[in-house]
């Protein structure tokens, strides 16, 4: 299995992941599924981040993950996946707000971006509880917390 990442830095952030580190996450996301993947991965600030959203999903505001599957027709052959554009501000406010180390929460949003463009989503409930067990699973199996069992800490609740 192999899985390679063209990563595009579009932020000041000074408390990135490595490329190394964004592919073992990437990869521990994508498992036996496929056997060669290839992922744009684009980290950028509010504002792209903002205008993004705005775009795609028609909200305002930055969010922390936008993922946008590949549509190539299979019978070419490339392994290229799908982007996700990560916005590193909101990670960093996310990780403070939820009490989660910074390291954990970007490997959250980018094992939760790499399943969205397997196919997974979370739109339906059941749909949902199967993908936060896989992100869990998955994150839980390199070493991080679950990412959803600390919620009920987030401030909204506090």
């Amino acid at each position: 299995m192999t899985t390679c990442i063209d990563l595009q830095i579009a932020s000041d952030s000074e408390n990135l992941p490595a490329e190394a580190t964004l592919t073992q996450w990437a990869q521990a996301a994508i498992g036996s599924a496929r056997d060669e993947t290839e992922i744009s991965i684009r980290i950028v600030d509010a504002e792209e981040g903002a205008e993004l959203n705005q775009t795609w999903r028609h909200k305002q505001g930055p969010t922390n993950v936008l993922s946008f599957p590949s549509d190539l027709p299979e019978e070419l052959g490339l392994p290229l996946i799908g982007d996700l554009v990560i916005c590193a501000p909101v990670v960093e406010r996310e990780a403070w707000e939820q009490q989660k180390t910074l390291e954990a929460h970007w490997a959250h949003m980018v094992v939760h971006g790499t399943l969205h463009l397997l196919g997974y989503d979370h739109i339906e409930d059941t749909d949902a509880l199967e993908m936060e067990a896989l992100e869990t699973q998955v994150l839980t199996g390199l070493g991080y917390p679950a990412p959803y069992a600390m919620d009920e800490l987030s401030p909204e609740t506090t």
